[in-house]
């Protein structure tokens, strides 16, 4: 990517950032500019190695120096960003022992909320899975388009509504790192198209499994689905 290309993307994703404290409310707090800094990040919009200007967020974001500071603070401690003495925050690149340590904790959280299904609620309701619907519509419509990271977010949301049907606030709120972590990972593939199209049609597959209550079906094609993942990303970091 070009410097130019870089600068416009900054631009667009600083763009994005005030679109969405423009939808908060004006008290905004050093979680709500963290919660916006982790969506980016899920979402794509700051790859690894980035640097996150100071002067640039405290204007977009609306926010004091010392209110960003503690948002930087927050997201540090979640491992989403890095402070370089003497250089600035960064966000961080991860590595292949990432890889494995993140997607034991997905086969742990997913499969197992998936698995669950059948003893807490054997009729789930139709409704609970309209947002996954949503996702995997979403994702099908954008590579019709031929938006690779457009597919790649519906794909973020897809399993973040799966681990939502547990209905645990614990889950939900590890979930707002873990996915973005993955993201994280997901750029060592420079063509998004190869990473993300296998998992379209395994998407809505899956959720067809779900609305027929084939859960421990589900659950099995799920572990497989993740380790296939796995295996994909360990071997884009080993030919770089």
């Amino acid at each position: 990517m070009s410097t130019g290309e870089v600068d416009e993307s900054r631009q667009a994703w600083l763009r994005t950032v005030a679109a969405d404290v423009a939808r908060l409310d004006r008290s905004s707090s050093a979680e709500r500019a963290a919660d916006i800094l982790r969506r980016s990040i899920t979402e794509g919009a700051l790859p690894p190695g980035a640097q996150l200007s100071e002067v640039e967020l405290t204007e977009v974001l609306e926010v004091s120096r010392n209110t960003l500071r503690e948002a930087f603070r927050l997201l540090t401690h979640e491992g989403l960003l890095i402070y370089k003495l003497h250089r600035g925050v960064f966000v961080p690149e991860l590595d292949e022992h990432d890889v494995v340590d993140l997607y034991r904790l997905r086969r742990v959280l997913e499969v197992d909320v998936v698995r669950g299904l059948a003893d807490r609620e054997p009729e789930l309701p139709a409704a609970r899975l309209e947002p996954l619907l949503d996702d995997v519509e979403a994702a099908e419509a954008a590579a019709l388009a031929d938006r690779w990271a457009a597919v790649g977010t519906a794909n973020m949301r897809f399993h973040q509504h799966l681990i939502g049907l547990a209905d645990s606030a614990r889950m939900d709120a590890m979930t707002g790192r873990l996915l973005a972590e993955l993201r994280l990972l997901f750029h060592v593939i420079a063509a998004p198209r190869e990473l993300h199209e296998p998992y379209i049609a395994r998407n809505r597959a899956l959720f067809d499994l779900l609305e027929a209550r084939k859960y421990a079906e589900a659950a099995t094609d799920l572990h497989q689905y993740l380790t296939d993942s796995e295996v994909a990303i360990l071997a884009a970091f080993r030919s770089r």
